[in-house]
């Protein structure tokens, strides 16, 4: 058999996919079986069901199999936008009922006509010595404080991503990511042609072994890891880890992106206190804030500062200047503090309402962040229960899509608490809780 012949294998899979002769959730057979049924080698099975993932038309969930996805990736796959589910458990911007309010006291006056001139002009990587100063008080974690003149803003924390990817990992690099991890970073690595190198985590966090094991196997340009309240699993890795990590990364010589987006919601200080000339610590204002008012932060060793900068400007991601002038006076006069602080007690609400809810489930999470991880029980697939809640107009996201490599995903789903009101959360809660407990088949007979 020729070397291409795994293509048009994986050529008819798809048209078997097109054609509806293989339909959305039927299971492939195991590799061997599917070899025998098609008369080659398992080597070859091996190859179209790998193609078959790298198409998107097929989803693997380890223990479990390889099911049609029903459909055909464009390019790379990445998170949607919201929906307009009635139950949005998807997308995880905490957005707290009294907070427009308060939001606007802090910015009145700025469309009066001289503070507004001021606002709209051009913005810059490195904003207004003002707003550094602003900023870097309130980046300031417990051991980590970072100086003002370190700083470089960009419109949102995936345009900083992007930068500090940009520059630190060339094109062709390749990139250490925790295994499961924040879905868009896939998108951002593909465009900029950065390969992402799955890293084994166990319950502290990422394995620093793993690390020295994808080093050596190709070498690694950076990592990009989550220490303060990960993206999906909620955890924070502990001071053991951390001190384990950065012996790792300064013995290989690593830089290392941080990504404390959630940050705010936890009192542990970035890695960079630890490590300051290895770190680059992103962060942003969306979480904090608002989706609709974004600002991204790149903190890194000023050695490095140069560059990023230069990676903002050529990448396009220079913050506007009127986000810059928001957000210093809503750091400046305590308004953000104040939403973090409420935000912290509806965060631990929010979680102690799942507890209750999803007792007797295998849930993933930490008391302090908006989202939990939620093993399924064996009787479900991720992308069917992902299925059958959103014909309850409940959304939900799969496991498949934190997984760095395609069919290695756990049969799990994540939970975003953050958007829907206690008592829609309530709700829905109830609804996956009695979903859960019901076989898929029953439950789909009696849609």
């Amino acid at each position: 058999m020729s070397k291409f012949e795994y293509l048009k294998l994986a050529d008819t899979v798809a048209a078997e996919i097109a054609a509806g002769t293989l339909k959305p959730g039927d299971q492939l057979p195991p590799q061997r079986s599917f070899a025998y049924e098609r008369k080659i080698a398992v080597s070859t099975a091996s190859r179209v069901y790998t193609e078959l993932l790298r198409r998107g038309l097929v989803v693997g969930e380890v223990g479990r199999g390889t099911f049609i996805s029903g459909e055909a990736r464009r390019g790379v796959a990445a998170a949607g936008e919201p929906r307009g589910a009635r139950i949005d458990l998807e997308f995880n911007y905490p957005v707290l009922p009294d907070q427009t309010a308060l939001i606007a006291k802090s910015l009145a006056g700025l469309e009066k006509p001289g503070a507004l001139d001021a606002a709209l002009r051009q913005g810059t990587s490195v904003g207004t010595p003002a707003m550094r100063d602003v900023a870097a008080a309130h980046l300031s974690q417990a051991a980590w404080s970072p100086s003002a003149d370190q700083l470089v803003f960009t419109g949102n924390g995936r345009q900083s991503i992007a930068a500090a990817l940009a520059t630190v990992v060339p094109t062709g690099g390749r990139c250490g990511v925790e295994a499961l991890t924040y879905p868009f970073i896939k998108g951002i690595a593909a465009r900029l042609g950065i390969s992402l190198v799955p890293l084994a985590m166990d319950e502290a966090g990422v394995r620093p072994d793993s690390i020295q094991k994808a080093h050596r196997e190709a070498h690694l340009s950076a990592i990009y890891i989550q220490p303060v309240i990960q993206n999906p699993l909620g955890m924070t890795i502990t001071s053991a880890r951390r001190a384990d990590l950065v012996r790792m990364i300064e013995k290989l010589n690593l830089p290392v992106i941080e990504d404390n987006v959630y940050g705010f919601l936890d009192n542990e200080p970035p890695l960079a206190a630890l490590a300051p000339e290895s770190c680059i610590v992103i962060d942003g204002l969306s979480k904090r804030i608002a989706p609709g008012l974004s600002l991204g932060f790149v903190v890194p060793p000023r050695r490095l500062r140069e560059t990023v900068m230069a990676s903002v400007r050529s990448g396009g991601w220079t913050a506007s200047g009127f986000a810059l002038a928001a957000a210093q006076r809503m750091i400046g006069d305590g308004t953000v503090a104040e939403l973090t602080r409420q935000k912290r007690l509806d965060a631990r609400a929010r979680q102690k309402l799942a507890a209750d809810r999803l007792s007797g489930f295998e849930v993933q999470s930490n008391e302090k962040c908006y989202h939990l991880w939620l093993t399924l029980p064996a009787h479900w697939r991720s992308q069917a229960f992902v299925a059958a809640a959103a014909r309850r107009d409940i959304a939900l996201t799969p496991s498949t899509t934190f997984a760095v490599t395609p069919g290695h995903a756990p049969n799990a789903v994540r939970l975003a608490l953050a958007a829907p009101t206690m008592d829609q959360l309530d709700s829905g809660l109830r609804t996956l809780a009695a979903m859960l407990n019901a076989k898929e088949d029953d439950f789909a007979s009696t849609e």
